[in-house]
């Protein structure tokens, strides 16, 4: 079902009343606003930029459990993250996909044999892992038998496990998609510029800008969460609650190859010469390497990879996979984003507690920070706990106990793997009658699950390869029901493939252009900005900096 146009979700957001406000639109302020829709509270949302623009489409795209948490003891959080795995595979089966992990066991590395062993016989009984998901220790021979590209000559053996991959940025969208079919409103390219306050200094206006128009408005909610991410120190700070605990920025860059230059076949969690550990995961027509961990202080609204990011990557890489000659040459595209993580005094990036703080202000605003993607249902589930507990008098109705658990995110949701796999299988029947390549079925079907099918079917409407329709197609949907506004949000949000499959981006762009502005009325000025404000996406995706923007 089409969403409301932006100027409908507009004009409801400047006339309605609302219990709550979200400033945020990552996963977490996605999730707090699913969370408060579906309990019964009047919600709306506000991202000053698109959804899942800053650190929601910027991770390693892993619902993972966290084992260096429990190196580290964290026993909590790995139950935490471990069970909330298994509870989003289930209520998106084609977004958070079992992903077979090896874990090598090498020479000096963080983990030992038996360390590893013990550690993922815990992590699967904490995380409640069954089946043949459970762990299994691999010899060096059966090892180099599944990825033979492994370092042999440190090698002794490994870990075999399972986590689950995801695209975050689609998982975004999906949950804010959900969250409207509650009653949330929620609109992208709105920014939060200031708050008004009563007499004893509570919040009870926020000021908000229009990004896409300049138009200025006040919005009187009873309840405001700060949920944004990187920003809510500068939130906080507008407030003038930026006390205690702080943010600290760390920025984590992820290089992009074909995957005939890295052929893997497993992801592979590696050991990296400094200490530190480093993913290799393939993924399509692609495998994608990462991340960085270091101390960020630069522009939060530019972040780039430098060439001496992409050289680590690139000689972390060699030492763990010694035949893969990987050059600057090879990396076709890259993503950098920032974590924003809570300070700790005397700890390095790498140290620093991946756990979620809220802070709450003398005014009542409500800021969390901090926490990991695969967390982000229970962050939600104590930002709302919180907000309730302080508005319940005033909204005079009941309000329900969380219900995330239960809510499939996606529209016609498939329910398991075997549908998932039955649905690819149905495609590529069809996607191989269009003379296209049986990817776009596995493509299809993990970018949009059941809808998948429907989007094929609109192909007929265009007149040209099939690629390009298919493409067009793809668009037709995203405008019509994922607050689609500009070309950045189209090619890197709702279907990855300034990463993933930037070969096509030349293939369809002219087209794409034609059709966003046919569908907004773009004038030449308009069109002229929009492209060169995505032609500079693509630039900081395909260079790397001699150093990071100021």
């Amino acid at each position: 079902m089409a969403t409301r146009s932006r100027s409908q979700l507009l004009l409801d957001l400047k006339s309605d009343a609302y219990d709550l406000l979200v400033i945020g639109g990552g996963a977490t302020g996605a999730g707090i606003a699913l969370d408060a829709a579906s309990r019964g509270l009047h919600t709306a949302l506000i991202e000053m930029g698109d959804f899942a623009s800053g650190t929601s489409s910027k991770s390693t795209k892993l619902i993972h459990g966290g084992l260096r948490y429990l190196k580290q003891l964290d026993i909590g959080l790995v139950r935490e993250t471990g069970t909330e795995r298994a509870i989003l595979h289930r209520l998106a089966p084609h977004l958070v996909i079992p992903e077979k992990m090896i874990l090598p066991l090498i020479e000096g590395g963080t983990y030992g044999k038996w360390s590893t062993s013990f550690g993922l016989k815990v992590y699967d009984i904490l995380a409640g892992v069954t089946g043949n998901d459970r762990r299994k220790m691999l010899s060096k021979n059966k090892t180099l038998e599944l990825e033979p590209l492994i370092n042999d000559e440190v090698l002794k053996g490994s870990g075999f496990y399972a986590e689950y991959r995801t695209d975050d940025a689609r998982l975004t969208i999906e949950i804010i998609k959900t969250a409207a079919e509650y009653g949330a409103t929620s609109l992208n390219y709105i920014k939060a510029t200031d708050f008004g306050y009563d007499d004893a200094g509570k919040i009870i206006a926020v000021e908000c800008m229009d990004m896409m128009t300049e138009e200025k408005f006040s919005l009187r909610p009873k309840s405001v969460v700060a949920a944004g991410g990187a920003w809510v120190d500068k939130l906080r700070k507008k407030d003038n609650s930026l006390k205690g605990k702080r943010l600290h920025h760390t920025k984590g860059v992820h290089i992009v190859v074909p995957k005939e230059k890295f052929p893997l076949n497993y992801t592979v969690y590696f050991d990296v010469p400094d200490g530190r550990m480093m993913f290799a995961i393939p993924r399509g027509r692609v495998t994608y390497i990462g991340t960085t961990d270091t101390t960020y202080k630069g522009d939060l609204g530019r972040i780039v990879a430098t060439k001496e990011d992409a050289k680590y990557i690139l000689s972390s890489t060699k030492s763990a996979f010694p035949s893969i000659d990987l050059t600057m040459d090879d990396v076709i595209s890259n993503w950098a984003g920032i974590r924003p993580l809570i300070h700790e005094d005397g700890k390095s990036p790498s140290e620093l507690s991946r756990k979620d703080e809220i802070f709450i202000s003398d005014s009542g605003l409500i800021a969390i920070a901090g926490g990991k993607l695969t967390g982000y249902r229970k962050m939600a589930e104590r930002v709302v706990d919180k907000v309730i507990k302080d508005i319940d008098s005033d909204v005079g109705r009941s309000i329900k106990s969380c219900q995330t658990k239960d809510i499939f995110l996606t529209e016609n949701a498939l329910k398991s793997d075997s549908e998932v796999k039955a649905l690819i299988k149905d495609l590529e029947i069809s996607i191989e009658s269009l003379g296209l390549d049986t990817y776009f079925a596995w493509y299809l079907v993990t970018n949009y699950g059941a809808v998948a099918k429907s989007i094929l079917n609109e192909i007929v409407n265009y007149k040209n390869s099939s690629e390009i329709a298919l493409t067009r197609a793809e668009l037709a949907y995203c405008l019509a029901n994922e607050f689609v506004c500009t070309l950045s949000d189209f090619y890197v949000r709702r279907t990855g493939k300034l990463y993933f499959e930037i070969q096509n981006i030349e293939l369809t762009k002219s087209y794409i252009i034609d059709d966003f502005t046919a569908h907004f009325g773009w004038s030449e000025k308009e069109k002229s900005k929009y492209v060169a404000d995505f032609e500079r996406e693509y630039k900081d995706a395909t260079t790397y900096y001699d150093q990071e923007f100021a």
